[in-house]
């Protein structure tokens, strides 16, 4: 499945934006997805999980609550609503599709995904 994330951008702390990723080449909705992050000098972060019906959802603690992740299998894509940005929430996110450790709260590498597209940078700052 190839992946194209968008929607991310700058903006102030404390406030939000939405990520998209779109999906093509392969049945979308059979795949449970998840976001990752990852910060200048710092390794992948796990943000959230989704399964493939959109019905169960998993998050890293520090953005439970404030992040929503979301799919709408009709049009191929998977969302990330970020509320009460954070100037640590800074980072290129990517949608990645998880071949192992699905809704698992332990540290992801990139070997942990199929696929992944080339990321959104976030940038929370005043």
């Amino acid at each position: 499945v190839q992946l194209v994330e968008s929607g991310g951008g700058l903006v102030q702390p404390g406030g939000s934006l939405r990520l998209s990723c779109a999906a093509s080449g392969d049945t979308f909705s059979n795949y449970g997805m998840s976001w990752v992050r990852q910060a200048p000098g710092k390794g992948l972060e796990w943000v959230a999980d989704i399964n493939s019906g959109g019905g169960v959802t998993y998050y890293a603690d520090s953005m439970k609550g404030r992040f929503t992740i979301s799919r709408d299998n009709a049009k191929n894509t998977l969302y990330l609503q970020m509320n009460s940005l954070k100037p640590e929430d800074t980072a290129v996110y990517y949608c990645a599709r998880p071949i192992r450790f699905f809704g698992s709260r332990r540290g992801r590498h990139w070997a942990d995904f199929g696929s992944w597209g080339q990321g959104t940078q976030v940038t929370v700052s005043s």
